[in-house]
């Protein structure tokens, strides 16, 4: 079973994560964040990852340093989790709508961190999250995990339909891209040789 787990604490910080890639959405998420907590939840139960999270953030200043951190130390997580990739089908990519939003999320698990953000919110605030906090969240997690990956709002209005789309196409496109693929049983997918 491919597992990783990292504990990352800072003067701003401290969090423990649990990652599986081959669970079955069990989640036990805690950030002090209740919307980024129910988009956690969505990336696990969308993703068949199990996923456990502790933060004890300074949520007296405000969300960025527990929304920049989580993301990596989950992206360290799946990192570890992915082991030395042999085998995985490595791409992935997927269309979700939710209701009026079509969202796109497209990833290449190439060990070449990179994001390309295209979702324009129209709102500061979702719940009590600010929603340029999304952003961090998907960077340090890519960055972390060594994903090229590009999510985009191909079409929405609602603000909380469209940032939930984006965690749910991110799971699905992490689903398929981690997906052992039996015809590359013993090698990296990769005429390089190396991820």
């Amino acid at each position: 079973m491919r597992q990783g787990e990292v504990q990352r604490t800072t003067r701003e910080t401290d969090i423990q994560v649990k990652l599986t890639i081959d669970g079955s959405g069990e989640y036990d998420i805690s950030t002090g964040i209740g919307f980024l907590d129910h988009m956690l939840e969505q990336l696990s139960r969308h993703g068949g990852m199990d996923i456990f999270v502790r933060v004890k953030g300074d949520l007296h200043i405000d969300g960025h340093h527990t929304t920049e951190d989580t993301g990596i130390a989950m992206g360290q997580a799946f990192k570890q989790a992915l082991g030395d990739k042999m085998g995985i089908t490595r791409y992935g990519h997927a269309y979700l709508p939710m209701d009026e939003t079509l969202a796109r999320a497209a990833l290449d698990i190439s060990g070449r961190p990179f994001l390309v953000w295209n979702v324009p919110f129209t709102r500061d605030k979702i719940g009590e999250m600010d929603t340029e906090l999304f952003q961090e969240w998907f960077r340090a997690f890519a960055f972390a995990a060594g994903l090229t990956l590009h999510v985009d709002i191909l079409r929405g209005e609602n603000n909380h339909h469209m940032i939930e789309a984006c965690y749910k196409a991110l799971a699905l496109s992490i689903k398929a891209a981690a997906t052992i693929d039996p015809r590359n049983e013993g090698r990296i997918p990769s005429t390089k040789g190396k991820l």
